[in-house]
């Protein structure tokens, strides 16, 4: 999301930040195979570290997204969904479901897919025809 509203000149217009839902990857770098597809797109992740999504994030932050219903779960047991803030990744797409974890797949390559189908979905939602 970042390298896209960066590519359309609206950096300066948006905080974007990600955080986990879990505690399990807190600290550690990005995934190694997950760097390798970034790195692929030009997007790069050195010295990023997963932080756990904190309380204060749902007063900080317009609209949180999760990629799958568990990640849904979680953030509305922390925050609630105030003000409908909480939303899937694929409410911005013509996809069903949820966006699958390639931790658990494997496929790197469906979950880039998926993801920047909907950055690309919500950013053309806030800013109208971003595509």
């Amino acid at each position: 999301m970042k390298a896209l509203v960066q590519k359309a000149g609206l950096e300066d217009q948006f905080e974007i930040a990600s955080a986990a839902t879990s505690s399990e990857e807190i600290g550690n770098p990005v995934y190694p195979p997950a760097r390798r597809k970034l790195a692929e797109h030009g997007i790069d992740c050195v010295g990023k570290l997963a932080r756990q999504l904190q309380k204060r994030d749902f007063q900080t932050y317009d609209l949180l997204i999760g990629m799958d219903n568990a990640n849904l779960r979680s953030m509305r047991r922390l925050g609630g969904n105030l003000a409908g803030k909480v939303h899937l990744l694929t409410d911005y797409t013509d996809l069903a479901g949820e966006i699958a974890d390639p931790w658990y797949t494997g496929d790197f390559d469906a979950t880039w897919h998926d993801v920047l189908e909907g950055c690309l979905g919500l950013l053309e939602q806030i800013c109208g025809s971003a595509r």
